[in-house]
């Protein structure tokens, strides 16, 4: 077996199943990236909720606005649903291209049973993620971690037995 042989397929849905938890993984990984990205984007533009003693503005040295804790854990729940549609269309694709095997499902449905479960995940990190800055003062940067975690666990389970084909 050549090299691109190999290659191709380890991006076919033919891979073993380490191979498609890897390629899970790394997918994940670049949807994760794009709603990290979107999520601070929108909640320092948009709906600031970043506190100016949160890590990531002292690691970087930026200014952030001053809002009370009920107002940042508002809008920190209005950048993390932003972010969660970008990052879920993305993330979709990739695991319809390259780490499930569609067809369970017609594109559509499966596309909605897709975002269904990201959006119970979404919403049990969400919830945790607001209850951690309301009830202990978390930092965002923190509780968004939490909320990332949570999602993570969530999201694979229900994707792998319940939208795909595994």
């Amino acid at each position: 077996m050549t090299l691109r042989e190999r290659w191709e397929h380890v991006l076919s849905h033919d891979a073993s199943p380490l191979v498609q938890f890897i390629k899970y993984g790394l997918a994940g990984g670049v949807a994760t990236g794009v709603h990290i990205l979107t999520f601070f984007v929108v909640g320092f533009y948009l709906f600031p909720c970043v506190a100016s003693d949160d890590i990531l503005v002292r690691v970087l040295r930026l200014s952030a606005p001053v809002v009370d804790e009920a107002l940042r854990a508002r809008y920190a729940v209005f950048s993390n649903v932003a972010a969660f549609l970008v990052s879920n269309v993305v993330c979709y694709i990739i695991n319809r291209l390259f780490v499930f095997r569609p067809g369970r499902h017609h594109v559509i449905v499966e596309f909605l049973l897709f975002f269904a479960v990201s959006a119970v995940s979404m919403t049990v990190g969400s919830t945790l993620m607001g209850w951690l800055i309301k009830q202990f003062g978390a930092q965002t940067t923190i509780a968004f971690g939490a909320n990332i975690l949570s999602s993570l666990a969530i999201n694979y389970v229900m994707r792998k037995f319940f939208v795909f084909k595994g």
